[in-house]
């Protein structure tokens, strides 16, 4: 069975660093999320049920989409789709707390303070120059930050409804959505519903 995605150690630091943060996600997806078939196919036993010698006297074509054992597909859920989506949600949840939170230690803000007096003591004439009304000021890392939060909140709700879907089609049995899933599992675990 694939093993859940391991939450890395939470600073600013690692939020700040939009590659680290970008790759842990990447990962953690490409691993559970983007390789869901494979992972429901591997939970398959095909010969559980005995070899039957009548199989091979015609030939059937293949179904795409078996079905995977309850009990198997349960397990994979509890043990590293939930994990690995918790771990993406904390991480997330961290990120975008750091991003509305100050930023003493902004390695730009002087620079961008420098920036914005040096805009209000320039003379604008559009008569002469129209591009000299533009002034377009550096972003704080927290917006830069927010904004990439916001994109990986987006993305991780189309990669889970994607994922879901597929595990409601192989596995069979479930009217919840992934969040009431999520939720529930959850509960279970005595773990808090934390929003990103």
């Amino acid at each position: 069975m694939t093993e859940p995605s391991r939450k890395p150690s939470l600073t600013p630091q690692f939020c700040f660093s939009s590659g680290a943060l970008r790759e842990f996600l990447r990962l953690s997806r490409s691993s559970i999320d983007d390789s869901i078939n494979q992972n429901l196919n591997a939970l398959i036993t095909p010969a559980s049920a005995g070899f039957d010698p009548k199989s091979t006297s015609h030939r059937s074509p293949r179904s795409t989409s078996r079905q995977v054992d309850p009990t198997a597909c349960n397990q994979f859920k509890d043990k590293v789709l939930y994990p690995s989506w918790q771990a993406r949600n904390d991480v997330l949840y961290y990120c975008g707390v750091v991003a509305s939170s100050p930023d003493p230690d902004d390695p730009e803000a002087t620079l961008r303070a420098m920036e914005k007096e040096k805009d209000s003591h320039r003379v604008v004439d559009e008569r002469l120059d129209p591009y000299s009304g533009r002034f377009f000021p550096r972003e704080a890392r927290t917006e830069v930050l927010a904004s990439l939060i916001r994109q990986e909140n987006q993305v991780e709700n189309i990669v889970r409804t994607k994922t879901w879907s597929t595990i409601q089609q192989r596995c069979g049995g479930t009217e919840l959505t992934w969040e009431q899933a999520m939720n529930k599992w959850r509960e279970g675990k005595g773990l808090t519903l934390v929003r990103p």
